[in-house]
This record gives C-alpha cells, structure tokens and sequence, in this order.
C-alpha cells in the first residue's frame, strides 16, 4: 500500500467518525496522520523496517496510528475503516462531495431526515424539508442541489492520478509472473484524461488463469466480480473497477489500439479499414479471413495508411488527418521542462522551506524554480502581506545566494479579489520576479464579474501569468464561468502567459482550451502547484494534459532556460 492509499483511508475514516459525531481530537489525529503521510517522501513500509518505531518518530503519527498503519501494510486493509462503512451507507459519504457539505451538515441530515444518498437529497430539498433544519436555510437548500448533479457525476470518475498509481502498480505485479509476456494499461487511462471510469489492462500469458490468480491476491483489490477464461473484472478498494483481458501475441497490438479508444477515433479507424477492403477488431486486422497485421499497434495503423498516432491525441479531434498529412506534433515531454514557476512553502500553507523545496527540485533535474507562496486573501493558507511578504523573498533571495546548480526566483501567487482588484499594490508586485494571478473565491460570480476580474489582471504591467485560470477542482468544484474568445485574447495582446495546473485536483486549463491557447500563441507553463517535496512527482500529469492538447516542447515556455524564459517575460 502507497502513502497516498493509506492517507486517503485515513481522511475516509474522518469523515466517517465525524459524521458519526465522534470526539473532535480523535477526527483531528485522524486528519493530521493523513496529512502527514500525503507529505512523507520515504515509503512507510521502509519506515516500519527502522527499529524504534521509525513511524512514531513522525508529526502526528503516534502509537496508534502508527500500529494501523502497520496492518493495512501488512495486510492491505483497515479493519476499523471496513466496520465504519457498515455503519455509515456509502451513499451518506457521496453527499460530501457536494460542495459546502462538509461532515456536521451530512450528519445532520443523515441523522435527523434519515437521508441515505444522493437522491434522496434532492428530493428532501425539492420538498423543502431540508431548509426547515437548523444551520441550513433556502440558500443552503439551493445550493445543495446546484450541487448534487456535480457530486453524481463526480462520483462515477476517479482522478487520472488515483487510477495511474494503482493500473501501474497492478502492471508492475503482473510482470513478476515468467507466464506474463507484455501488460500494459489501455483505455482512458492510457489516454491520460483527467479522470477515469474504470482501468483496462491488457496481457499476454501462456497461463492466463495464473495472471488472473495473482490479480486477485493483489491487495489493492477487494473483489473479484467476474471471472472466465481470459477476462477477469475486480473492483479495487479505491471503488474503481478494472478489466484484465488476457489475449494472443499476435493479436496485443490490435487489442491495445482498440481497447485505447476513444471509441471516435476507433470509428474512423474502422472506417478506413472497410475502405481499404479490411477489417479491425481487437483480435487483429483482416482481409476477409486471412490476418494481415495485429502484433503491433504500429502494424494496425500501418494497415490503414496511418503512422502510429500517440494515444493521447485518439480523441477524433483532428489527429486522423495530421498523421495522414505527416504533420503529427512531436509531443512535450517530462524531461523537456526546465522550470517550475508555481509552489509554496512553509510561509503560507506549504510543508517544506524554501531550501527543502530548491533541493527537491533540483535533484528531479529543473534548473530553476520561482517560489509563489499565498498573498493575504487566503488567510486560511497563511496568506503574506506585504511585510511579510518582502521578508519572505529576502529569504528566498538568501537561499539563492547559497545554492549552486538551481536558480530561485522570487514569486507569489496573488488573488485576484471579488471587486477586481490584486490582493497586493502594485508597488510590492513591481518587486517580485515572477507573479501569478488566480482566482480562489468568487468563483460564482456571473460571467461580466469573472472577466472584468481576469482581463483586470491581465492588463496589470506586473502580473506574468494566470494560474490554474478557471479555478476548478476535479470531481469537487465546478469551474468559473469564462468567456474564453476573450480571456484568450486579452492573454496574447498582453504577452501574459497561462498555465496547465499539474495538481491532479485541478489540471487547469483542461485540454482544450490549452489547445485553444497554443492556437491564439500564447506561451504555456506547465506547474505542479506543490506543497511539499512530493509535489514535484505531480509534473507527469501536467505534461499529459499538454500532450492531449497537442504541445510541443515549442508550446511551453518553461521548456527553455531561465535566459530563454525571462525573454518572454520581458515581450510583456
């Protein structure tokens, strides 16, 4: 079990006890274990091999937590999670993913309007039963089902990294087994959109009931659902399913390019196939009943007059006629980026120091960084006031001095507040190396407010770029509401640049408006938004969703070096 598994079970059993309205410090060490683990870059069972409890030795872990921990290691389970979820429905932990619903209102209506799930919410709210409860009201009712049909949706997908983490360490497993030739994921995984509905994986053995067995003991899954010859469908303890087909060599690459998808780009595919007097399937290509290629998704692509189009561009959105007029883009990819313009540290809300961070990213290869903790609006991250503020950088500017092999530039990740101003005078901006513009509150605000916001920021001769412009979270809180055709082009006639979000929470822009903004020649950034060290691991997502949006290294600005970089700072 990884870190984040473990963390994430944590933070469920929370929510758990504090809907159950158990002891507040209890909920708390709960918490403040998760957060913990989210932030530890050693792996707990290393840590458990110490002698003298190495796991105690940690903020917030005690005795306790550390003996937990130690079990789900060992045995891939939380005994006390599973007794919680028989207490709580599952469909009482869906409600608070509606946003503004935190653990005390779910309890309240759990317990007191006996509401079970999602549509039984809505029909309490439709019926005005849950505005006549205590600390509601009709503006909570509204906003609970504006919120429901998002918490619905959301809980039909999983984050693209929660299903990355766990299809590749289910393909890692499988390769231990000498009957296991070739396994690879497929599907949206694949693909890297940003959430998945469920995982394939695709294997080739001699022995495909020997594949299946060792899937089964797998401790990230917790049922097997199905079982026949060559395809087994488990579901995880994540609550995501996934499918492992077992197929022919001969017929991998074929099942690969068909089980990939999307289903529209698979449609002209096929469509082609007929044209050339073929047929594609997942077991192959074929001219009548004679196979003609299948080992390769190469072959299948070659078969239809097609190079090998990368699976992040399969959307049908253009990708069929580039590779047929030999213009596919030579995608972005991780080693190519240089730069990391967006992180905080342990002057707002982040867990590492300025040092700590500089170290981590250099030893990941980036040859500079700009630290960009919090401005004041967000008090609850520590956010920095000006005096504060220029302290921070004169720190930064001290750790600079020292460090060899990295450049540290002074940054800050400034709100753009509801009235349309910047939480910081321009006075102090002026002083900063690098400033990013966000929007964190409003987020509601009818389109008119929301552009005069972003274009207010734009326009401002100190802001360098906007970050994670919509302000989305995945599968939690819905994007602001943007003109686009304007917002794209203020950002080009302004030279301010615009960034894709790595932080699998956001991935901000999405992937075709990132398209849209290569299109007007904006430059992109491409930052993890970390808070501590293990943030830097979020960079893989980012270039992922660059990669869907057809980026090139030429397309994303901190791929060059800071020389090359702060020349288009300077176009500002």
């Amino acid at each position: 079990m990884q870190n984040q598994q473990i963390a994430a079970a944590f933070n469920e059993v929370a929510d758990l006890l504090e809907i159950q309205g158990a002891n507040a410090f209890r909920v708390r060490a709960y918490r403040n274990g998760a957060r913990t683990l989210e932030n530890l870059s050693e792996s707990v069972a290393d840590l458990l091999a110490v002698p003298g409890g190495g796991l105690e030795s940690l903020d917030g872990i005690g005795k306790d937590l550390a003996a937990k921990i130690k079990v789900v290691v060992e045995t891939g389970q939380l005994p006390q999670l599973e007794e919680l979820r028989q207490q709580v429905p599952h469909g009482v932990v869906d409600m608070l993913r509606i946003p503004g619903l935190g653990p005390k209102k779910v309890a309240v209506l759990f317990k007191e309007l006996g509401i079970t799930d999602l549509t039984q919410l809505k029909e309490a709210c439709e019926a005005a039963r849950v505005s006549e409860l205590k600390g509601f009201g009709k503006k909570t009712e509204q906003a609970i089902l504006e919120g429901i049909p998002h918490a619905m949706e959301a809980g039909k997908r999983f984050l693209i990294s929660v299903a990355t983490e766990a299809a590749e360490a289910i393909v890692e497993d499988l390769k231990q087994l000498p009957s296991v030739g070739q396994v690879s994921v497929a599907g949206s995984c694949r693909r890297h959109k940003e959430t998945c509905g469920d995982l394939d994986i695709l294997a080739t053995s001699d022995n495909s009931a020997a594949a299946m067995d060792r899937l089964a003991a797998n401790p990230l899954v917790e049922k097997v659902l199905a079982r026949g010859d060559t395809k087994q469908r488990v579901r995880l303890r994540s609550g995501i399913e996934l499918d492992l087909r077992v197929v022919p060599p001969e017929s991998y690459g074929a099942a690969m390019q068909y089980f990939t998808g999307s289903k529209e780009h698979n449609i002209v595919i096929r469509r082609r196939a007929i044209e050339r007097g073929l047929k594609v399937n997942e077991y192959g290509v074929f001219r009548g009943d004679e196979y003609v290629a299948g080992q390769t998704e190469d072959d299948v692509y070659a078969a239809v007059g097609l190079p090998f189009i990368p699976p992040e561009l399969r959307e049908n959105r253009g990708e069929i006629e580039l590779a047929e007029a030999g213009k596919l883009p030579k995608l972005i990819e991780v080693t190519d980026i240089q730069g990391d313009l967006h992180m905080h540290t342990t002057a707002s809300d982040g867990a590492a120091t300025i040092r700590e961070m500089a170290e981590a990213a250099k030893a990941r290869g980036l040859k500079y960084i700009a630290i960009t903790d919090h401005s004041k609006r967000v008090s609850m991250a520590n956010g920095l006031d000006a005096a504060r503020l220029r302290e921070h950088w004169a720190n930064i500017r001290k750790v600079r001095d020292e460090m060899r092999g990295i450049e540290i530039l002074c940054g800050i990740e400034c709100d753009i507040l509801e009235d349309a101003t910047m939480d910081l005078d321009d006075d102090v901006l002026s002083e900063a190396d690098w400033v990013v513009a966000v929007l964190h509150y409003g987020l509601k605000q009818p389109r008119e407010q929301i552009m005069q916001r972003l274009l207010n920021a734009i326009r401002n001769p100190n802001v360098d770029a906007i970050g994670h412009p919509t302000g989305r979270m995945l599968v939690n809180r819905p994007a602001a509401d943007i003109d686009f055709t304007t917002f794209f082009k203020a950002a080009a006639d302004h030279g301010v640049m615009l960034e894709i979000n790595a932080s699998p929470y956001r991935l901000d822009l999405d992937d075709i408006q990132a398209a849209a903004a290569k299109s007007h020649g904006i430059p992109i950034i491409i930052d993890t938004d970390s808070h501590n060290t293990n943030g830097f691991d979020s960079l893989r997502y980012g270039v992922d969703q660059a990669r869907r949006a057809g980026l090139t290294k030429d397309d994303v600005a901190n791929t060059r070096t800071l020389a090359g970089f702060k020349e288009l700072m300077r176009k500002k």
